[in-house]
């Protein structure tokens, strides 16, 4: 039996460096499941839509796909638009909504990633607070995954971790940054939690303008790509368990 289509569900932007950065995190993704197929939909502003990527795929006979909503928190999008619009596919299909991608091990490794490659070295952890700044949310249980990530993250050796969000809730970077530097670090660095370039990065970046250290986009790091892996593989096993039911 074939695998199931992964498509990649991404939010979609008017700033263009979001559908290019979205298009090489599923290069790496194709790189390292040379085999499987990997197509690419979005919500609004690019193309192609959700819609018209499992209309495509149906009329080519595929019948099961493994959604996965390239969100890191499990906020609106992922409970209400993207199940509305995979409600409206051919009824012929069969598909499963995979997972959001964090929280994971894997992406505490790609910030880490970011850090260093915009300057610190692991023996600066000892010294450097960081902001976990993320995009945001009005949806409490997002703002609660991202305050349990930034405790966890500080259990690893940085002298302190504090989020923040660029909209919908505070404190702002620019406040967390302020708040470390009271604290006494040494040093204070900001890693953007988010996937792609866009207008809230570039709040986050702009928030980050007193900081030491401004890390890149999470983008096509490839612990990234191998989460989407992971979530790809956790729901394709219920939706073959189904179909052999």
């Amino acid at each position: 039996m074939r695998r199931p289509v992964l498509l990649v569900i991404a939010h979609g932007s008017r700033d263009p460096r979001h559908a290019a950065t979205v298009h090489d995190l599923v290069r790496r993704v194709r790189s390292l499941r040379p085999g499987l197929r990997v197509e690419t939909g979005f919500l609004d502003f690019n193309i192609p839509s959700v819609k018209g990527v499992l209309e495509s795929l149906d009329a080519e006979g595929v019948r099961d796909v493994v959604a996965l909503p390239l969100l890191l928190t499990r906020a609106f999008h992922a409970k209400a638009d993207i199940p509305a619009v995979l409600a409206e596919a051919p009824r012929r299909m069969r598909i499963r909504q995979a997972g959001v991608l964090g929280p994971s091990p894997l992406l505490l490794a790609a910030l880490e990633r970011r850090l260093y490659e915009a300057g610190l070295t692991p023996a600066d952890k000892s010294s450097t607070g960081v902001v976990l700044a993320s995009a945001g949310s009005s949806d409490p249980e997002a703002i609660a995954v991202i305050a349990d990530i930034a405790r966890e993250w500080r259990h690893t050796g940085w002298c302190a971790v504090r989020p923040a969000f660029a909209s919908a809730s505070l404190p702002r970077t620019e406040q967390a940054v302020g708040e470390l530097r009271a604290l006494g670090c040494a040093r204070v660095a900001v890693a953007p939690y988010v996937l792609a370039p866009g207008f809230l990065p570039d709040r986050i970046a702009r928030g980050a303008a007193e900081a030491d250290v401004l890390a890149d986009v999470l983008g096509p790091a490839p612990e990234v790509a191998r989460v989407l892996l992971e979530r790809y593989n956790e729901a394709r096993v219920p939706l073959f368990a189904a179909v052999g039911a």
